[in-house]
């Protein structure tokens, strides 16, 4: 039986009507329509479903939709509500990171958080904050580049 739920996703409360099992993924893709998320391996192993959740990123697809009532859901749209890219997203472009784009979405919430946290990483504290997305395309050289990019002064 599906219940209604409260969702604070980029800013906005959706009132979304979820089934018990539902990932966090299933309902923003398919009930939100916000679809820069991405499916990948369903099981936590790929990084393309990230997402922030009270600022901490994390794999929507392990996410029970249930268990995030009244918490402060962050997805790629959030990153740029005026439809303008922030800083981050314009030095993918610029550092040629995004290639193919499927992978792009979650490693950019990774490096968000990181960038929260930390102004001026690390290239070690780059590649540990990516560790859990996975890119088939850039071989990581350019994703780095991009994230040295956005956080240099």
């Amino acid at each position: 039986m599906k219940q209604i739920v409260p969702l604070h996703i980029n800013g906005d409360i959706h009132e979304v009507a979820i089934e018990p099992g539902a990932t966090l993924l299933r309902v923003l893709r398919e009930h939100l329509g916000l679809i820069g998320t991405k499916r990948g391996c369903d099981s936590g192993g790929c990084g393309c479903c990230t997402v922030h959740l009270d600022g901490k990123a994390v794999y929507s697809c392990m996410t029970f939709a249930l268990q995030v009532a009244g918490r402060k859901i962050t997805t790629i749209e959030g990153l740029s509500p005026d439809g303008r890219l922030n800083r981050l997203q314009d030095a993918f472009v610029e550092a040629g990171a995004v290639q193919c784009g499927y992978c792009t979405c979650g490693m950019i919430m990774a490096a968000q958080q990181l960038l929260d946290v930390t102004q001026t990483p690390t290239e070690e504290e780059i590649r540990r904050a990516i560790a859990g997305n996975l890119c088939r395309c850039t071989g990581y050289h350019k994703i780095v580049a991009a994230i040295k990019l956005a956080s240099a002064p």
